[in-house]
Order: C-alpha cells, then sequence, then structure tokens
C-alpha cells in the first residue's frame, strides 16, 4: 500500500520485499506471543494492514510498535480505528506488552487525533526526520501505557 499517502515512511514501490519474505514474516508474527499482523478484507481486497512488532529481547519485550495503513478510498469509514483498538485489546490480553509506541508526521492530523483519542501521548518530536516534495517535516514519536 506504498504510495497511498505521503504520511507512510515508505513510498510507492519503495517497500520492496519478496512474497517469501513476507510470508516469513507473518510465520514468524504468528510464532510470536507479542507481534502480530492484522490484515482488513473488502471482498477479497487488501483494505488495511495494521501491526504490533515487538523486540524479543528480555529488556524491550514489553514494547510492541505499531503500525497501520488503510487505504484510502475507505479512509473515513472507521477502519482505522476499527484496526487500532483490536490491536490494543491484542496487547492488553498478550500478558506481556505494556507500552506501544508509534511514529508519525506532524502532518497527519486525523491519525494524531485517532491516537490521541484512544490514549497516546507525545513523548518525542524527530525534528525534520521526513523529506517530501521539497518539504522537511517532523515527526511525532507516541505511546500508551498499559497498566504500567
Amino acid at each position: 500500500m506504498g504510495g497511498e499517502t505521503h504520511f507512510l515512511s515508505f513510498g510507492k514501490d519503495e517497500y520492496k520485499i519478496s512474497l517469501e519474505e513476507q510470508e516469513n514474516a507473518i510465520e514468524s508474527a504468528k510464532a510470536s506471543d507479542n507481534s502480530v499482523k492484522l490484515i482488513a478484507f473488502i471482498d477479497d481486497e487488501i483494505v488495511g494492514i495494521a501491526t504490533i512488532d515487538s523486540n524479543q529481547k528480555a529488556k524491550g519485550k514489553h514494547v510492541g510498535v505499531l503500525g497501520i495503513v488503510v487505504k484510502e478510498k475507505y479512509w473515513g469509514i472507521g477502519l482505522g480505528k476499527r484496526l487500532m483498538l483490536d490491536l490494543i485489546e491484542w496487547c492488553k490480553s498478550n500478558g506481556i506488552t505494556k507500552k506501544i509506541t508509534l511514529v508519525t508526521n506532524e502532518e497527519n492530523y486525523n491519525a494524531i487525533g485517532l491516537y490521541k483519542k484512544v490514549g497516546f501521548e507525545v513523548e518525542s518530536i524527530l525534528k525534520k526526520e521526513c523529506y517530501y516534495n521539497g518539504v522537511y517535516t517532523d515527526l511525532i514519536g507516541m505511546s500508551l501505557l498499559l497498566g504500567i
């Protein structure tokens, strides 16, 4: 879904991963007790992907990094919120994840609003971290603590 929006960390055709690599990533997440990949379908079309990727080392195993993307033609129908809430519930129930982190573009106002609405707080600002169409923008680091 690269190229759907300039808010992603990769553009169209920049997320170069083979089918085998993607299958391995899915199998790895399935075998993990603190990582998950959710895929949303409408009429056999992938319309959204939501992930929690977690460190497998003891000191950072409690932290999950959230990633979410929804095809643009399905924005505004609550799909992103549904995926987000499902990820949060999964993290709460897995018995390991105590913190969810994410990074988003400062101009991704709708996403930032959603993140704040479900309890995420700003933790950091990465100054001029993103460059797109001749403009530098900041990235916002956010987190949600789960019972700690």
